[in-house]
């Protein structure tokens, strides 16, 4: 069970990393994927910064709570995933935006495999330091 639910979380943990480092070294191959035409200048390094930033570092994230089996470690790219999908949902009612729902749907399900992963992967939790 716990070998099955790493490699669920390893599967997105390796294509968010491969996204971010995507975005750093050819974002005009990858943002027509995301629905963005590349901007310039100030608006170019904005995608790439925030994009690349986004995905290396909750990939880096799961990857530490693989790896360690601290739980701590799940909970930023619950949160960020999360965030994402609701900040979708809330476009397409607040402000006319496509229904992204296939990226809500992969957003939604990594969400749970990473919850899952933290309640069942630690075999305990770490000390604390006082």
């Amino acid at each position: 069970m716990k070998l099955t639910l790493k490699i669920l979380a390893g599967l997105p943990a390796l294509l968010f990393f491969s996204m971010g480092v995507r975005w750093v070294v050819d974002p005009a191959g990858i943002a027509p994927e995301f629905g963005f035409e590349l901007s310039t200048g100030i608006g170019l390094s904005s995608q790439i910064g925030d994009m690349s930033g986004y995905f290396l570092a909750m990939s880096i994230c799961m990857f530490l709570g693989i790896y360690t089996s601290h739980r701590t470690w799940f909970y930023p790219p619950i949160m960020l995933l999360s965030f994402t999908a609701l900040g979708r949902v809330l476009a397409w009612v607040v402000h006319d935006a496509a229904l992204a729902v296939p990226m809500i749907a992969v957003e939604v399900v990594v969400s749970a495999i990473l919850l899952t992963a933290a309640r069942v992967l630690p075999a305990s939790e770490p000390a604390q330091v006082e």
